[in-house]
């Protein structure tokens, strides 16, 4: 049976973050292929993490700067790791690489880590200029001045370039590293989410009631669109529809967003939802602020998968669609056009079901999980072949050169890490009285 290898940089959560929703359709993936899975992580438990045991998936805990996990990674000899985040190739990477040389190496970025920091650098300069342009923050050229001066960013191509394949969820991400950072194609392949064919029956119009809005609460892109939404969007659309009620939801809410509740203006802070899909099937219009991210976001592919239209920014359409298909709603980076459209949607009937149909007609067009599958596996497949991969390999030969220098700083780092710690606990053991 063929083995694969999730290193995890947190235990998925489907139910709180897409993220954890991608994981855990890959998982899934394999697991129909007849693989047996691993999936291993430095990090605690978590309060919503899914419960993979029950899938059948092997859950290992491992630790950072550690040569136990050599020995267990040795004696599994997976066919294929996958890094999840590039801060787990950099930890994980060279140890791999020298005891499993052979396995196909992977890495799923979830989204461009970089090119989150740097949309949240520009909006945070706009915003203290008074000079606050979405349309900005979509320019590849502008991006790509910010992302290149970033320590952050250099990482996280780099461990692109060390990665013998690298899953993007996003056709912006996959041809901003291609046109403007030279990554050659064959080193990434697009994967978005893995949608079902059939979706859920949705509640009709007149059935439904109030906005929503929903996302983990810390993610950062999220919290700031809450803020936007308290202080200048939903005072404007709650003047036009005195009755309205927005619901925002969203795992781990901190006391500053709970603070944010009130009752008479019609911002429900509900924190946790046990069924985001319920939550948003309810809803009549989700409202999607987002004035920085990267990636796909998850709440608006779920609020189409449910038929209920929403109005984002430019920004929260990426990777989903492009201008000329259109939306499943309204986008405006604007908050007089943002309010101005939340109410048109809300109150036309025939606007609301013309956006829901889009909505259907987009999942199908980018979304089909059979042809992302497909596509998938049959570039696995021939990666795992011996020959092709040492071919593969020998093609990239930066990947080569930064595998050699940053894995041996990063080992002998680790090395010294490891070292450290085991003289620090044997003095401690020392130091104590004998009895």
């Amino acid at each position: 049976m063929k083995k694969l290898l999730i290193i995890g940089y947190v235990w998925p959560e489907p139910r709180s973050s897409a993220a954890g929703y991608h994981m855990l359709s890959f998982i899934e993936l394999f697991l129909s292929q007849h693989w047996h899975v691993t999936f291993a992580s430095p990090a605690a438990f978590s309060e919503h993490r899914a419960n993979l045991s029950s899938l059948g998936v092997e859950e290992v805990s491992i630790e950072l700067n550690s040569s136990r996990f050599d020995n267990w990674v040795t004696d599994l000899q997976p066919n294929i790791v996958l890094f999840d985040r590039f801060m787990m190739e950099e930890q994980f990477g060279w140890r791999v690489e020298k005891h499993c040389p052979n396995a196909l190496r992977i890495l799923d970025t979830e989204d461009l880590h970089s090119l989150r920091e740097a949309r949240h650098q520009l909006i945070k300069q706009q915003l203290r200029d008074n000079q606050f342009n979405l349309s900005q923050l979509s320019l590849p050229s502008t991006l790509y001045n910010k992302m290149a001066q970033q320590d952050q960013c250099k990482r996280e191509v780099a461990a692109i370039y060390r990665s013998d394949l690298t899953m993007m969820v996003s056709d912006y991400e996959v041809n901003l590293l291609s046109q403007y950072f030279g990554l050659p194609a064959n080193l990434l392949i697009l994967c978005p989410f893995l949608i079902p064919t059939t979706q859920p029956r949705p509640t009709p119009f007149n059935e439904r009631q109030h906005f929503i809005s929903i996302g983990n609460f810390r993610h950062a892109p999220n919290w700031d669109a809450v803020l936007w939404l308290k202080q200048q969007l939903w005072p404007l659309i709650r003047q036009q529809l005195p009755k309205a009620e927005l619901h925002i939801y969203g795992a781990y809410p901190p006391p500053k967003a709970t603070a944010l509740h009130n009752e008479k203006d019609g911002f429900l802070v509900k924190g946790w939802a046990e069924d985001a899909h319920h939550v948003i099937g309810q809803a009549r219009v989700l409202l999607a602020p987002l004035r920085f991210g990267a990636g796909i976001k998850g709440k608006l592919i779920d609020a189409m998968r449910n038929g209920t239209p929403s109005v984002t920014t430019l920004i929260g359409t990426e990777g989903i669609t492009n201008s000329q298909e259109g939306w499943s709603g309204s986008v405006a980076n604007t908050p007089i056009a943002f309010a101005e459209a939340a109410i048109e949607l809300y109150t036309d009937t025939q606007q609301w079901q013309t956006a829901q149909a889009h909505g259907y007609k987009i999942l199908t067009d980018h979304f089909c999980k059979e042809d992302i599958q497909s596509n998938l596996m049959t570039r696995i497949e021939s990666l795992l072949n011996a020959e092709t991969l040492e071919q593969h390999r020998l093609n990239n030969f930066t990947g080569q050169m930064l595998l050699h220098h940053h894995h041996k700083s990063t080992q002998y780092m680790a090395q010294w890490i490891e070292v450290k710690s085991t003289l620090a606990s044997t003095q401690a053991v020392q130091a104590e009285p004998s009895n």
